[in-house]
C-alpha cells in the first residue's frame, strides 16, 4: 500500500524542481507539444521526480510498490511516456487495463510495437536462444499485429499518441537499400487500420532516402527522429526535406552518436544526474519543437536516460522557458 498523498510534496529543491518542470511541460502540451521519458519506473528518481516516503512497504523502500505504482506521480509531471517494454512481450488485457487506469484523462502513451512484428532475423545474442541467427516466420505478421497488440488497445484509443515500429539494423543482404525496404513495408503499412497513429524508427542511416520518406507520407506514418549510436545526429535528419512525413512529429532522444547502449548504461546507471550534456542535441529538439509549432503539428517527444545521464534533467532544459 503506497502512504502517504501522492501530490503533497515537502517544499524542497526537488519539488521546486517538479513544479517548474510540471509548469514548462503545460505550456508546451496547450500548443500539442509532448515532452516525457523512455519509460518510468526508475528509482534513480528517486528525490527527483518520485517521492520515497510514498513508496513504503513496512517503514522501508519497496520496489514492488514502486514500480507498481510510481507512474501515478509521474503522471503528475510529464504529459507523456513512451512504453519502450512492449517492444519485448504482447501485453495481456488485464495488464493494459491496470496500466491505463493509473493514468489520468488526457495522458498519453506511445508503446513500441512487440518484436515479433519488426525483428526479420532475431539477433545471435542470449537472449534469444536458440533462435540466435535464425529468420523470424512472423515478422510484419498483419494478423499477429492486429489480434495480439491492435485489438486489446482499442479502447484506449484516445490515451495514445503513436505506435512505434523500431527495425533494428538491417544488413545489405536483408535489404539492399531503402527502395527494397519500402517495397516490403508499403503493403504492410497499407493494411494499418486508422484508429491509430503510426512511427517508423529505423537504425539503417542508408534508408533514409526519398523512397522510404515516400512510402511512410503515402500512408501518413511518422518518421521517427532518433538520436542514436549510429544513425546521424538529429539535425542532419531534420534537415532532410522529405523527413516530415506525417501531420504529427515523433522523436526518441536515445544515445549519443558513436556511444554503445552497454557503454550508456554503465557510464550513467543509476541515473541520478546528468553526466554528459549533449547541447547539439538539445538544441535539435528545441528546434523540432519549434518547428512542429510553426506547422501546427502535434509533437511527442521522448528522451532517455542513456542520452545524457538523467531524462527529467535533459527535459527540464530543452522545456525550460516553454522549450
Amino acid at each position: 500500500m503506497v502512504t502517504g498523498n501522492l501530490f503533497d510534496f515537502p517544499d524542497s529543491g526537488a519539488a521546486a524542481f517538479r513544479r517548474k518542470l510540471s509548469d514548462s511541460l503545460r505550456r508546451l502540451a496547450q500548443d500539442r507539444i509532448y515532452l516525457g521519458g523512455s519509460s518510468w519506473k526508475y528509482e534513480g528518481w528517486l528525490d527527483q521526480i518520485y517521492t520515497r516516503s510514498n513508496y513504503l512497504s513496512r517503514g522501508k523502500f519497496s520496489k514492488k510498490v514502486f514500480e507498481a505504482e510510481c507512474l501515478r506521480e509521474y503522471a503528475a509531471v510529464f504529459p507523456t511516456v513512451c512504453g519502450d517494454f512492449a517492444f519485448y512481450q504482447f501485453p495481456t488485457e488485464e495488464f493494459w487495463r491496470k496500466l491505463f487506469s493509473q493514468a489520468p484523462p488526457g495522458f498519453q502513451f506511445a508503446f513500441k510495437v512487440p518484436e515479433p512484428i519488426t525483428c526479420k532475423i532475431f539477433p545471435a545474442h542470449p537472449r534469444y536462444g536458440a533462435q540466435g541467427g535464425l529468420e523470424n516466420p512472423t515478422f510484419l505478421d498483419w494478423p499477429l499485429l492486429r489480434e495480439a497488440f491492435l485489438k486489446p488497445l482499442e479502447p484506449y484509443q484516445d490515451s495514445i499518441s503513436a505506435l512505434i515500429f523500431e527495425f533494428g539494423t538491417f544488413s545489405r543482404g536483408t535489404f539492399a537499400g531503402a527502395r527494397d525496404f519500402a517495397e516490403i513495408l508499403d503493403p504492410f503499412l497499407n493494411q494499418l487500420p486508422e484508429d491509430f497513429r503510426y512511427a517508423v524508427e529505423i537504425r539503417n542511416p542508408e534508408f533514409l532516402e526519398k523512397e522510404y520518406f515516400d512510402c511512410l507520407r503515402s500512408h501518413g506514418v511518422a518518421h521517427v527522429f532518433n538520436a542514436w549510436s549510429r544513425m546521424p545526429e538529429l539535425k542532419i535528419q531534420m534537415a532532410i526535406p522529405e523527413a516530415m512525413t506525417a501531420d504529427f512529429v515523433v522523436s526518441r532522444a536515445l544515445l549519443r552518436r558513436g556511444r554503445p547502449y552497454e557503454q550508456a548504461v554503465k557510464l550513467f546507471s543509476p541515473y541520478t544526474e546528468i553526466q554528459d550534456p549533449n547541447p547539439e542535441a538539445r538544441t535539435s529538439l528545441k528546434e523540432l519543437i519549434q518547428r512542429a509549432r510553426d506547422a501546427r503539428r502535434a509533437a511527442y517527444i521522448y528522451v532517455n536516460n542513456r542520452l545524457e545521464g538523467n531524462a527529467p534533467s535533459t527535459i527540464m532544459a530543452v522545456a525550460g522557458e516553454d522549450g
